[in-house]
């Protein structure tokens, strides 16, 4: 539990170090760059993490996670100190690609630490926790920068300074209370920690074609790939297209996102808790799916009417986020097994993978989104989303796990070697 604990708070702090929102406002001004110049450097730096952290991921399996993950953690915070000496537009893109990389490395490390760490039986949950660290460490920024930026003259600088040290101060803590496992345990597909299902041939050379060489994994690649189109709508233009699409003031636009938040955040662990417990994942993702098309289904027709009012949109947005958070949890531990059914050696390599197409669809988001609703309206762009939340379940058909509870395995393991620093 206690490196578990690390894994995730290395998640937390892996994603508070790209955090930039807060202070953009500040960013456009002092360095005298327009909006359309400040979205192609985050595209561009989006593309970058994504390739850092499609290697990462390979090189995690290849050298051990903490290897890698300790010695990037410590060089992400000092390139949040390096931040404070931009000045330009390109100083910014050289900056925020290089930062970037490392962070996508860090979190492509963080996932598979996750799953080496949660046997089978509180997988689901183990994942709901780590998914706290992307969403929390946008809560962590806007809060130090409510706080911190009236005390620093309102100086963008500052808030890098601080994300420095705390990331530094961090990091060490992390680099003494975590552990790695060794090659052979991990090699291991644990169901309980004293429990395993099956060992891989270790002798066989680890290959990433043999991880894509089965329908499964094109599938969760596919599947996941469309899911997240609704997903990042949310998290990047959530209080936009609330704001454009209803007319909401910005506190009121906010308001019906909390409300989205809170209910994802809480239901990615109390749906985590109860997938663990029935050891059923593809079920449970499944009715989250559905939830989640209905309400957005509601969503868009809420778009077409008159007269809305702020409770309606409330609770939409609560159930919406229950649902996407009902899906997800069981759906990354059901990835996680599917992988280690194939080789428990690539889940370095598979969460590389995760952590490539989040970021490449982050800039798909990005680069069309605008576009669509310019042509059309926020309830055309939402109909996409829609669709491509739809086209997930039959996609999942190929995923592999049950769809009854399974009747409990008595399966021993051999042995269980200790964890190795």
């Amino acid at each position: 539990m206690r490196i578990l604990s690390m894994a995730v708070l290395a998640s937390l702090i892996g994603s508070y170090e790209g955090q930039i929102v807060p202070v953009v406002p500040l960013l456009l001004e002092d360095l005298h760059m327009s909006l359309i110049t400040y979205g192609s450097v985050s595209a561009l730096a989006l593309i970058a993490g994504a390739i850092a952290a499609m290697i990462g991921g390979r090189l995690t399996d290849q050298f051990g996670r903490v290897r890698v993950l300790v010695p990037l953690m410590l060089l992400t915070a000092l390139m949040c100190f390096a931040m404070t000496l931009v000045s330009t537009p390109g100083e910014l893109l050289v900056a925020r690609a290089f930062l970037s990389m490392l962070d996508g490395v860090v979190m492509a490390a963080t996932a598979p630490l996750v799953r080496d760490f949660s046997p089978r039986m509180g997988r689901a949950q183990a994942f709901g926790f780590w998914t706290w660290g992307p969403v929390g460490a946008n809560f962590l920024a806007a809060v130090i920068a409510g706080f911190t930026l009236p005390l620093f003259d309102n100086s963008w600088r500052s808030q890098f300074v601080i994300m420095g040290v705390v990331s530094l101060v961090i990091s060490l803590v992390i680099a003494f209370n975590i552990a790695d496992l060794s090659p052979q345990l991990r090699a291991q597909i644990q169901q309980t920690e004293k429990r395993a299902l099956a060992a891989a041939d270790t002798d066989r050379p680890v290959r990433m074609r043999d991880l894509f060489g089965h329908t499964t994994m094109w599938a969760h690649v596919v599947g996941i790939s469309v899911w997240l189109v609704l997903y990042l709508t949310l998290s990047l233009f959530g209080q936009t297209m609330l704001a454009q699409s209803f007319g909401l003031s910005a506190a009121s636009a906010s308001a019906v996102m909390s409300g989205f938040w809170v209910l994802n955040l809480g239901t990615l662990i109390a749906v985590g808790r109860l997938s663990d417990r029935l050891q059923l994942r593809k079920p449970i993702t499944a009715v989250g799916t559905v939830v989640a098309v209905v309400m957005t289904g509601y969503l868009v027709v809420l778009m077409g009417g008159d007269t809305i009012s702020i409770g309606q949109l409330l609770v939409t947005g609560a159930l919406l986020g229950a649902g996407m958070g009902a899906a997800y949890a069981p759906w990354m531990a059901n990835y996680s097994e599917n992988t280690e059914d194939i080789d428990p050696r690539l889940q370095g390599s598979a969460w590389g993978v995760f952590s490539f197409l989040t970021r490449v669809m982050a800039v798909l988001v990005l680069f069309l989104m605008p576009r669509v609703v310019a042509a059309t309206s926020w309830s055309a762009w939402l109909s996409i989303a829609l669709v491509c939340m739809v086209l997930f379940l039959p996609v999942m058909l190929l995923f592999r796990g049950p769809w009854r509870r399974p009747q409990a395995r008595e399966d021993v393991a051999p042995g269980v070697e200790k964890a190795e620093r």
